[in-house]
């Protein structure tokens, strides 16, 4: 097979995000869960970029040797993106923090056997 170096960065924005998405399904800790929307998140932010690079484009400064311009646009807006991933991530962090102290767990299933249970023992006292 050959890979192109022009389509390398690609190739890598599909390994992560399908790492990503693979780590989100198939994993029940929801730490982990959070890493894998990390690695999802950082293949869009590089697949951004790679599309936002103009080949021998100058950057957009007034000049008249230049006639072929790259537009900065995507890369703020992938800047901008970084910034509301990190405070995402935070509050992400901070839930499963408060999860943990209400569930002594972070695993999805022991959370999900324990909601049933409450509720099961919440039904038999309700009918005596």
């Amino acid at each position: 097979m050959n890979l192109s170096p022009g389509l390398f960065n690609y190739w890598v924005v599909i390994v992560l995000m399908m790492a990503g998405f693979w780590v989100v399904i198939a994993h029940n800790n929801l730490v982990k869960k959070l890493v894998g929307l990390g690695l999802f998140q950082a293949s869009v932010f590089i697949f951004y970029i790679s599309i936002g690079k103009v080949t021998d484009g100058a950057p957009p400064i007034q000049d008249t040797a230049a006639s072929l311009y790259s537009n900065p646009l995507p890369h703020v807006l992938i800047l901008t993106a970084i910034v509301v991933g990190v405070a995402t991530l935070a509050v992400g962090l901070s839930l499963v923090v408060r999860i943990h102290e209400a569930y002594k767990s972070v695993e999805e299933d022991e959370i999900h056997a324990r909601d049933m249970q409450d509720d099961v023992d919440s039904d038999a006292g309700e009918g005596r």
